[in-house]
């Protein structure tokens, strides 16, 4: 069962009351029978990362950075559009090692 902080607006008293969901929250300080408020505080647990949030979990949720953009044909005149794939990247390879020269 949860635990609710409760501070009175008149006499400034707070405690902590242990209550049920369903159960109804304290309207008297048990002090001075003045009136109560729920304190709230901040949250003890922070998710942090992917997974958490709606869009995350969505079986079809779209991403940018995980399908490619749609492609538009030109405005201008399409008939002599080309539609050309740039040619794929190759690695350049690294340059050899500079060996020691053997001493004699």
């Amino acid at each position: 069962m949860p635990t609710y902080a409760y501070a009175c607006t008149a006499c400034s008293h707070a405690f902590e009351a242990v209550q049920s969901f369903s159960d109804d929250s304290l309207t008297s300080c048990p002090e001075c029978e003045g009136r109560l408020r729920k304190v709230f505080s901040s949250v003890g647990v922070v998710f942090k990362g992917s997974g958490f949030y709606r869009n995350d979990a969505r079986a079809g949720a779209k991403s940018s950075t995980l399908s490619p953009a749609p492609s538009t044909p030109s405005t201008s005149d399409s008939s002599t559009a080309s539609s050309s794939t740039p040619a794929p990247a190759t690695p350049t390879p690294a340059p050899a090692a500079a060996k020691p020269a053997a001493s004699s």
